[in-house]
């Protein structure tokens, strides 16, 4: 069995506790076991507390979930971009899988309930299918 862990954004801590059913929902069904979940205030921290997870050698796989919204300005989409390089230079140092569930950046209100589930299913998968 492998062992894997969580980032959660709590700035959306309602929606991001429903994606945590359906993920450890689906960590059961390809028998990953998560360790650790770790909640951050938001997108911006996912970065270093997905590292300090990668660098734990009982990590074999870290799923992230999340959204960013659009706002007003450009700064959600800035931000955004600039976690999901960081996530996917992570995932390449560290030579572990990273299973992105944040929806966004950009998402508008009525596209985040339909996204949840299935984000937070895929960003397991992901893990499961990589450590295969």
């Amino acid at each position: 069995m492998s062992n894997i862990a969580l980032v959660c954004g709590s700035f959306h801590r309602t929606e991001i506790e429903r994606m945590l059913t359906w993920a450890r929902e689906e960590a059961t069904l390809h028998g990953l076991e998560i360790l650790e979940v770790v909640w951050v205030p938001g997108a911006m921290e996912v970065p270093l507390a997905l590292d300090r997870l990668l660098a734990d050698d009982e990590i074999d796989g870290v799923a992230c979930l999340g959204i960013i919204e659009k706002g007003q300005t450009q700064h959600g989409l800035a931000m955004g971009q600039a976690v999901i390089k960081t996530i996917i230079e992570l995932q390449l140092v560290h030579e572990k899988p990273v299973g992105l569930g944040i929806i966004g950046p950009g998402a508008e209100p009525e596209h985040i309930a339909p996204r949840l589930e299935p984000h937070a299913r895929a960003a397991v998968a992901a893990i499961a299918s990589m450590l295969q």
